[in-house]
């Protein structure tokens, strides 16, 4: 051959993907009798591995006789029969060396052709039964085993490999079925008594969804049935015994090699359990001791070899548990931990390789899809297929997955399957991951059709399929409920309005029809805006779902999106960690809440971080207000912005309550200090109208909380009790001092009355001297000569909780000073003023309850409700204070624990009276988060019951117990209240009362 032939011959071979181009010319004429030149450049063209496929071809010639060579002479003039012997030489060293050893096996590759596991089991078995005396049932196995699957191989690489995949993985699962009957077969020649078990096998995993891969383990469970007139336990001998030779037939290496492990470990109680059972052993055990894990393993199950009759009883005795699964507590929660369990446990150097079980990879889609079947062919068998891909169709087409998302999922699930069955198709190893060395990702690159480039193509390509999966996986798998109206991302479908008003009812919307409007607004259009909210609300629309009221919370959030959905941090917080689930949860439980984040949406980002929903203090509310309110000249703007500051903590203190972060005792200190802030920058703002020059100013004013403010107890509905005090300065004209603190506290109501950002802020006076008879505000000196000439005992009463909480802070103590003897007096109060007393609570209860109000539901003036235990704690003050100076104090619950310590009450008593305080107190502070205003009895709505249920923990649906429970606690208080403060004996009908 001259230079310019070999240069034009080098450079053909090369074209047609050979690497050792001499070589090729070399090998190629020592075939030129079987197969020209020019043909063999051309099939070998397209194959995974030329250079191998040539050389396994020349070896395959070696091992033939002269008419076998002839043979495959006539049979390779036909172009399928040449692409389909070369096809399977340069996909797999490993078959090569098959065809090499068994070089007759020629024509069942070039005549390859599809079969069932009928046909597989019976020509397996018709090859065992046939065979040589010198040659044992388990070679003869394998070698018609490789038979089978050369050809199985031969119809995968001579047509588009993903558009063939499930037939291929179904011939392999239904070839290894066929192998599992022909190696029950011979442990049935070979178990003396397998007549007495019927013993079935049932593939598990990719054996019984038939979508098996070229080398796998072959996951069984064994069931057997004693036969007509056995013992059971003898039966399960036997069967043991067969289902023990059956595995090793299998499993057993031999001078034939292998085929695959069988593998029963997924089995009751894994590998410590038996290993046969009967089919009711089987039941017992799913339905006492299974988990959730152990129905989604026997998803795919399915009798595929042994008696039919019991393998299909056993199936009809799992279906029904495995179809109710879902309905297990937390068992969509411990499918998603046990996926990424199995995800923690790739080692680290293989996780970027990982076909299987890596991020992105195979168990990335077939977790997601069983889930979904599992969660929702609870109610519709049209999703319960087997095989991974029959089930993504399924689910696609009757609506639980978007028809994008399933077409994607579903083009990514074949191509990571060939990827999968090249890589272990060319030296027949069970490998998952992506191979390393240039020569191996170039022969997968050609394998898999990608002939420019193949390694670097084929890396590329393997890598876009994880980051697609991995996607989608998330989407489904973590937000298991798929988004009813959201526009697809490629054509724009979307489910019909019918089927997505039917999930939403099915949700639990109460206005499915209200709902799609919502949704369809959040997701329209082609704006990044729209598209992170169609991944989104999936999630949301199932979070607000788990709400007592998801129309309200739908309607909030898309008030709440609608305000901030152009900015840019809004979307991105509610991606971050558990801010979306959170957001969601509060807008369902919460109308209170929801009005003021549509108020305030900005107020989103408390949601992000638990640090930002600890309350702040008093001090550090105040510099924040007074520095808002420094910014404006004019007062009341200068005063909005202050209470922007205000429902901002509102707003903080409301979340973290209906989240549970915050128990009663941190919300009532809360809202007291956000109260406090307020009234003291009022003050300042009054100051600055009435007199801004600090030298002008005749008088200093402070604040007395009175009643829940002064004990530091404000609920959400809590108006502010006070009482107003100022003090001349020296030199001051009285009457002007009187005249000037008028009208500071003037101003400072009539900012507090301005039409606010903030819930309304309500202040009142009445608690003073003289009631709303009086003056607004007195000087230190009249609240003295009042006291000493006029004070009446409920004025005694009402100052025991007496507190400055605002304004001058010296001019405070001395007012508490002033008081003090007057709220405890030297020596207790006299048994005429115990009547008195008693007296005045019993016309109270008669005459003060609102016209038509249920006295035993009524949070404060009702029958063992918060005046009760109030008028109690107070009344023991009275008596005792001046004795025990510890009880000096204006908290309720605090003074009620030290009249127990100090046997002042019985514990017991005491006990029952903090409990109905604590529970009015919670109940009527979660009927406002729920109502979003204030609320003073129990509701007779069920669903505004079972909404304040949720709000206090109980669990869904018990508005009813709510109610229950609260008129017990009440009940159980008014009887001590009749005994330590009334002094009734319960016994005695006829002692005396004062509420009669």
């Amino acid at each position: 051959m001259s230079r310019t032939q070999q240069t034009k011959s080098s450079a053909a071979w090369r074209k047609a993907g050979y690497t050792d181009t001499e070589r090729a010319g070399s090998m190629a004429q020592e075939v030129a009798d079987l197969v020209p030149t020019d043909v063999l450049l051309d099939v070998t063209g397209a194959v995974a591995d030329p250079d191998q496929a040539l050389l396994a071809f020349v070896r395959l010639r070696e091992a033939l006789d002269a008419p076998g060579r002839r043979a495959l002479t006539e049979a390779l003039t036909q172009p399928l029969a040449r692409a389909r012997l070369f096809g399977v030489l340069g996909a797999s060293s490993a078959l090569g060396d098959h065809l090499v050893a068994k070089p007759e096996q020629w024509r069942d590759v070039v005549a390859a052709e599809r079969r069932d596991q009928a046909a597989f089991a019976q020509a397996l078995i018709a090859e065992i039964d046939g065979r040589d005396d010198d040659v044992s049932a388990y070679d003869a196995l394998r070698v018609a085993y490789r038979r089978q699957l050369v050809q199985i191989a031969a119809l995968d690489v001579t047509d588009v490999p993903a558009n063939v995949l499930p037939a291929t993985a179904a011939s392999l699962a239904d070839l290894a079925g066929a192998a599992l009957e022909a190696g029950l077969h011979i442990a049935t020649q070979s178990v003396e008594g397998a007549e007495q078990a019927r013993l079935a096998v049932i593939g598990m995993g990719k054996t019984g969804g038939r979508e098996l891969n070229y080398i796998s383990d072959v996951d069984v469970i064994f069931v057997a049935q004693p036969a007509d007139g056995v013992d059971e336990d003898v039966a399960l001998r036997f069967a043991t015994e067969l289902a023990t030779e059956l595995m090793r037939a299998c499993s057993a290496s031999t001078g034939e090699g292998s085929l695959w492990q069988v593998d029963a470990a997924l089995r009751p109680e894994g590998k410590q359990g038996p290993l046969v059972r009967t089919v009711a052993s089987h039941r017992n055990y799913y339905e006492r001791w299974a988990k959730g894990w152990e129905f989604q393993a026997l998803l795919k199950a399915r009798p595929i070899a042994g008696d039919r009759e019991v393998g299909e009883a056993y199936i009809a005795a799992m279906r029904p548990m495995v179809w109710q699964a879902s309905k297990r507590e937390n068992f969509v929660e411990d499918a998603q931990a046990m996926r990424r369990r199995v995800e923690s446990h790739v080692p680290v150097s293989e996780q970027a390789r990982q076909i299987k079980l890596g991020p992105g990879g195979l168990r990335d889609i077939e977790f997601s899809v069983q889930l979904l079947q599992l969660v929702h062919g609870r109610t519709d068998e049209r999703v319960r297929a087997r095989s991974t891909l029959d089930a993504l169709e399924a689910l696609s087409s009757w609506g639980y997955v978007g028809r994008t998302d399933a077409s994607a999922l579903d083009r990514s699930y074949r191509q990571l399957r060939v990827l999968e069955h090249r890589i272990q198709l060319s030296k027949m190893r069970r490998t998952h991951l992506m191979p390393t060395s240039s020569a191996d990702l170039r022969r997968l690159g050609r394998g898999v059709g990608l002939m420019r480039d193949p390694d670097e193509a084929v890396t590329a390509h393997w890598q876009e399929l994880a980051r697609s999966v991995r996607r989608l996986h998330e989407k489904l798998f973590y937000r298991p409920l798929l988004s009813a109206v959201a526009r697809l991302d490629d054509d724009e479908a979307k489910l019909s309005d019918e089927g997505a008003r039917d999930r939403l009812a099915a949700l639990g919307y109460a206005d499915p029809s209200g709902a799609l409007r919502h949704l369809q607004a959040l997701t329209s259009g082609l704006s990044r805006r729209a598209q992170i909210q169609r991944t989104l609300m999936p999630v949301i629309l199932q979070w607000l779902a788990d709400g007592p009221t998801p129309d309200a919370g739908l309607l909030a959030y898309r008030r709440i999106s609608d305000e901030l959905g152009t900015s840019h941090w809004y979307l991105n917080t509610l991606r971050e960690g558990s801010t979306a689930e959170l957001f969601a949860e509060v807008l369902s439980k919460s109308r209170y809440v929801s009005e003021l984040l549509e108020r305030a949406p900005e107020s989103v980002k408390l949601f992000a971080d638990p640090a930002l929903r600890v309350p702040r203090d008093e001090k550090a509310i105040s510099a924040t207000m007074t520095s808002v309110a420094g910014r404006h000249d004019d007062v009341d703007k200068a005063m909005l912005a202050a209470r922007t500051v205000r429902r901002t903590e509102l707003t903080r203190i409301a979340i973290a309550d209906v989240l549970g972060e915050l128990d009663l005792e941190g919300v009532e200190k809360a809202l007291t200090d956000v109260m406090a802030a307020t009234l003291q920058t009022g003050l300042d703002l009054a100051w600055r109208a009435v007199c801004d020059d600090a030298d002008a100013r005749l008088t200093d004013v402070t604040i007395i909380g009175m009643g829940r403010f002064g004990g530091r107890e404000l609920g959400y509905s809590s108006d502010a009790d006070v009482m107003y005090v100022h003090r001349p300065r020296d030199g001051a004209d009285a009457g002007a001092a009187q005249d000037q603190a008028l009208a500071v506290v003037t101003e400072l109501r009539r900012l507090a009355g301005l039409a606010g950002p903030d819930p309304k802020l309500e202040i009142d006076a009445a608690l003073r001297p003289e009631g709303k008879q009086g003056p607004l505000v007195r000087s230190l000196d009249s609240y003295a000569s009042y006291y000493e000439r006029w004070s009446e005992g409920w004025e005694a009463q009402a100052l025991l909780r007496a507190y400055p909480l605002a304004g001058d802070a010296d001019l405070g103590r001395a007012f508490v000073d002033l008081v003090d003897p007057l709220r405890w007096p030297e020596g207790g109060i006299s048994d005429a003023a115990v009547r008195r007393i008693r007296t005045l609570k019993a016309r109270m209860e008669a005459e003060r309850i609102p016209r038509g109000a249920d006295p035993r539901t009524h949070f404060k003036l009702g029958r063992g409700g918060l005046s009760d235990v109030e008028w109690c704690v107070q009344l023991h003050q009275l008596q005792h204070a001046h004795a025990h100076p510890q009880l000096r104090r204006t908290g309720t619950i605090s003074t009620l624990r030290l009249l127990a310590e100090l046997e002042l009450m019985d514990a017991h008593d005491a006990e029952v009276l903090a409990d109905a305080w604590t529970f009015a107190s919670r109940v009527r502070n979660a009927s406002v988060l729920w109502r979003g205003r204030p609320v003073e009895s129990l509701p007779s709505d069920l669903r505004d019951a079972e909404g304040i249920a949720t709000l206090l923990g109980l669990p869904a649906g018990d508005g009813r117990q709510l109610g229950e429970e609260y008129r017990k606690v009440s009940r159980r208080a008014r009887l001590v209240v009749d005994r330590v403060f009334y002094g009734e004996d319960p016994h005695n009908s006829t002692g005396p009362s004062f509420r009669r």
